[in-house]
């Protein structure tokens, strides 16, 4: 090994936690933005969480690093997270994820006690809930406390979805339901109308995944029509919310798969060339499937 190259990874290793910190400091009276910030820096700081621990050693009062610390170990924990079939047959995986999880719950119950009015906290650990299939009481407990503090919050609309979702045990009409009512009472310049596209996805995932061939096997005629209904409703206005690629993605992949070329298009150029999780994780490689995608809509990705 070479130490003077170890040394200055770890420096830019540090450099970018407290850059990180600040970041999320400054969006401490934005719940959308501090929303997406902190997944994204939780995903980007993945096997990076004890340079965060040793920040806190620093500033054990910052509730904005107890946030990071507590999301960067649900990712982590995530990462690691044993399929369905290997959970008979891998017990020492699945309990080195749940423990992994289980240490998320701490740092975020801290960053919510520190910062009582931040909703931010109660999303993650609604997370945290759906990864240790936690009781519906619970579930539905971190969800109200997420949504009596920010009612129109994004991210915490997506983990209730989720959560909602068949896949998840939930019930299908529950998880179409609060799609519904969300986008309803929603201004138009609030993207929770590609909670409809999501929630089609949660329920192609878990309810046909034996038939899903090809892209005109998606979507029927009349669910293509829900969610063109959906993406009218929906105008990004004069000042982008912060998730609006997100639901632009989540539209241009539905239309994708729907065969719906022009709208896919529109959707995916106004990504800007940046692919979500959601929904194209459900396809395979998130990456992977943005880009053929764009490729096959002549999207350019700049």
């Amino acid at each position: 090994m070479d130490p003077a190259l170890d040394h200055a990874v770890e420096a830019v290793r540090d450099r970018y936690l407290r850059v990180g910190s600040a970041v999320l400091a400054h969006s401490r009276t934005d719940p959308e933005l501090r929303s997406l910030r902190v997944e994204a820096l939780a995903k980007a700081a993945t096997g990076w969480s004890q340079g965060i621990e040793a920040l806190l050693a620093e500033e054990p009062g910052n509730p904005d690093l107890w946030l990071w610390l507590g999301r960067t170990r649900v990712e982590e924990a995530w990462r690691i997270r044993p399929g369905a079939r290997a959970r008979s047959v891998q017990a020492a995986g699945y309990t080195a994820y749940s423990k992994q999880m289980n240490s998320a719950r701490e740092p975020l119950m801290t960053a919510a006690e520190l910062f009582p009015d931040d909703p931010v906290p109660w999303e993650s650990l609604m997370w945290l809930a759906l990864g240790l299939d936690l009781d519906r009481e619970e579930k539905d407990s971190l969800w109200e406390q997420a949504h009596q503090r920010w009612p129109t919050l994004f991210g915490s609309h997506v983990a209730r979805v989720v959560t909602l979702s068949p896949q998840w045990g939930g019930m299908m009409e529950e998880m179409f339901d609060f799609a519904r009512v969300a986008m309803s009472t929603a201004p138009r310049e609030d993207p929770r109308a590609a909670l409809i596209p999501l929630a089609y996805f949660e329920y192609f995932v878990q309810e046909r995944s034996g038939i899903i061939r090809g892209s005109s096997s998606w979507f029927s005629a009349e669910e293509c029509r829900d969610v063109e209904t959906a993406a009218r409703g929906w105008f990004e206005g004069q000042h982008p919310h912060p998730r609006t690629v997100e639901a632009h993605n989540l539209f241009g992949a539905a239309f994708y798969l729907a065969d719906a070329r022009r709208p896919a298009r529109q959707h995916l150029i106004r990504t800007c060339g940046r692919p979500s999780g959601l929904p194209w994780h459900y396809l395979g490689d998130a990456n992977d499937q943005y880009a053929k995608a764009c490729r096959q809509l002549n999207v350019e990705i700049t």
